[in-house]
Order: C-alpha cells, then sequence, then structure tokens
C-alpha cells in the first residue's frame, strides 16, 4: 500500500484504570487501511476491537499513539470535525420521525444546503440503501433490517470519506443477517468509500472483507485476506478462532523435499510443507472440509491417520464426523452430501482420514 491511507494507526496504546489499575485495552496496535477498503476488526469480546474504532471515531482518545486520516493526525480532534460517520448496534433512530427526516437530520443541520438539494440527496441515498417508496414511514413501522438500512443511508448521506460499523448486524436474525452481508458488500461497492467493520462474527468478516485484522488481547494476532487469515492462520489462536480447524503436533522425523514427516505409527503419518530450517516439535491445523474420511486404507505420499468415529452429525448438505485418532487427538471432517445418499461409517467405526501434504499448516509459518 503505497499511497497514503484513508486510516492509519501507529502504535496506538489506550490504557483504562479501572478499580485503582491501569488496564490496557489496546496494545501498540499499528495498521494502513487503504481508500475503499472493506476492512474488518474481528475478534472475541474484550480484545480492543470496539475501542480501536472508537479512537478512530474521536469518541476515544488514545494513551499514546498517532491516528491519522488521509495522513493528518487527528488526535485531539473532536469526533464531529473528523470525516468519518459511525453507524452503532443500536441504529439510533429517532423513532418521531420519518425515514426521510432520520436520513435527512445531518444534511439539516449544515446552513448552506438548499432544501431541494437535500430531498435530492436523501432520494439518492434511500434508492442506494433499498428504500425507495418508504420515505413517510416510521422507524416503528419497518424492521430490523429496514431499520439498519434507514442508519445506513442516514450516515453515508453526509459524503464522509469513512465510514466506521460497530457490529450493526447483531440484532438480526440468522437470515436476515446474512442476506445484509451481501448487501452491506454491495452498498460499499456502489458508494465506493471505505467501511471499517467491527465483528466478533468470523462469518461476516470472511463474506465481506477485502482484509481482516484478527485481534486478542488487545494485539492484532494477525492481518491479511479473508482467505489467507483462514487458509493459513499465523498462530494457534487464530486457527482456533477462524472457523472450525483441527489442531494437531508432532516431532519431525523425516523429510521429503520440501515437506516433513511426522510418523504417528505404522502406515500413519502427517506431511506438512515448512522451511528448509524447520526442526523438532511442529503444531499445525488442517482444515475439516480438506480431510477425506474412509473405511479403507488410503494410498498416496499424503497424511493418513488412524482413528475412531465418536460422532456423526447430519447438517443437511454435508455430516460432520467426530473423529479421536489413535494418537488421541480429536479431528472434525466435513464431507459433502451431495453424492452421499448414506453415512460412510456411523459411530464407533475405524476409519481412515487422508489430506494432501498443501492441506496441512504449520502454525506460524
Amino acid at each position: 500500500m503505497t499511497e497514503t491511507p484513508a486510516i492509519e494507526l501507529s502504535g496506538v496504546v489506550k490504557e483504562f484504570t479501572s478499580h485503582g489499575e491501569v488496564v490496557q485495552a489496546v496494545k501498540g496496535v499499528d495498521l494502513r487501511i487503504g481508500e475503499g477498503e472493506f476492512f474488518s476488526l474481528l475478534g472475541p469480546s474484550g480484545c480492543g476491537k470496539t475501542t480501536t474504532m472508537r479512537m478512530i471515531a474521536g469518541f476515544d482518545e488514545p494513551t499514546s499513539g498517532e491516528v491519522l486520516l488521509h495522513g493528518q493526525n487527528v488526535v485531539g480532534v473532536p469526533p464531529n470535525r473528523r470525516d468519518v460517520n459511525m453507524v452503532f448496534q443500536s441504529y439510533a433512530l429517532f423513532p418521531h420521525m420519518s425515514v426521510a427526516e432520520n436520513v435527512a437530520f445531518g444534511l439539516r443541520r449544515r446552513k448552506k444546503i438548499s432544501k431541494p438539494e437535500i430531498t435530492r440527496r436523501v432520494g439518492e441515498m434511500l434508492e442506494v440503501v433499498g428504500l425507495t417508496g418508504r420515505e413517510k414511514r416510521r422507524p416503528a413501522e419497518l424492521s430490523g433490517g429496514q431499520q439498519q438500512r434507514v442508519a445506513l443511508a442516514r450516515a453515508l448521506v453526509n459524503d464522509p470519506r469513512a465510514l466506521l460499523l460497530d457490529e450493526p448486524l447483531a440484532a438480526l436474525d440468522l437470515k436476515l443477517r446474512q442476506s445484509m452481508q451481501v448487501e452491506l458488500k454491495r452498498i460499499q461497492r456502489e458508494v465506493g468509500i471505505t467501511f471499517v467493520f467491527v465483528t466478533h462474527d468470523q462469518g461476516e468478516a470472511l463474506t465481506m472483507s477485502d482484509r481482516i485484522a484478527v485481534m486478542n488481547d488487545g494485539r492484532v494476532e494477525q492481518l491479511g485476506s479473508p482467505r489467507e487469515i483462514y487458509e493459513r492462520p499465523g498462530t494457534r489462536f487464530v486457527a482456533g478462532f477462524i472457523g472450525t480447524s483441527n489442531l494437531l503436533s508432532g516431532e519431525i522425523t523425516d523429510r521429503v523435499g520440501d515437506n516433513a514427516v511426522i510418523s504417528l505409527g505404522p502406515e500413519e503419518r502427517i506431511v506438512v510443507p515448512v522451511k528448509a530450517d524447520a526442526g523438532g516439535e511442529l503444531e499445525l491445523t488442517v482444515r475439516p472440509e480438506k480431510i477425506d474420511l474412509s473405511v479403507e486404507q488410503p494410498s498416496g505420499e499424503g497424511s493418513r491417520v488412524r482413528g475412531t468415529v465418536t460422532e456423526v452429525i447430519y447438517l443437511g448438505t454435508s455430516t460432520n464426523y467426530n473423529v479421536r485418532t489413535s494418537t488421541g487427538a480429536d479431528v472434525v471432517v466435513f464431507v459433502q452430501n451431495a453424492n452421499n445418499a448414506n453415512d460412510i461409517a456411523v459411530r464407533g467405526d475405524s476409519v481412515w482420514l487422508s489430506w494432501e501434504p498443501r492441506h496441512s499448516y504449520a502454525i506460524g509459518a
């Protein structure tokens, strides 16, 4: 990222005093968020993601470090003088105002904008968020998803250079939340501005983001595209937090080309691509959908591990198999049901697990 980023955090630290003790909520965060990027701050409750967003918005000031918007340090600049808008989880709509009045609220506070211009801009923004024809309704007459769209339109109608969204989908039911994920990405692409999205839901972040910063205990554990974060987790925390991941470990016993081999017993091994200087104990991850499950011993040069099925869970599009390996590790396998009329195995069956070397990923590699 060579051009001036839309948002940049440099060495940002935030401390609070709680019961006489100093607590660091954010611990030296460095981030560069590009113009027009859909960027997500992802992590569990208490990891510092919302505090980080509040410092970008100006609602909290960093204890140390810099917050730059389009190259300008805005530490000490109040929220209303920062060219960003924020959408909260509660939406904070005015119940006595119509949809159009809610969206126009910020514009009407600007003395230089005429009434015809306000009407035009409100109409254009309601079209973007798919609420044309509902201008006169009150928030109580709208669904949760429609209320969220009004909040979005109100934030976007002022033409901010960046929009900050603090878990805006959390109050919606699952199906509506999933449809709004697609809508949010469409709206962001259409308006073309930077979106910074805070969420604890890894599915939301993977669906919408250009890049994701996974946060834990006030720090950024890993920064990358959704595919990078999912396929190549940098730490044990990221591997466990993003999706379902099987964590395995063992001692390297041999090397074959660019791969390390962990021998687990007769005919059993795990093959992992590693750096040339890797040695000793190795921790690795393999995703459940990458693993093949069979009752017959597999052939080939990849990983193969024996185990016993401990649980079979039918989920419609797929079946999940929980398997206890010969070394005592618990492994989850996802099998698509497209071509499987019946279960491959039942609880108590002895099975083989196999996967290609490229689907093993050494943690921290």
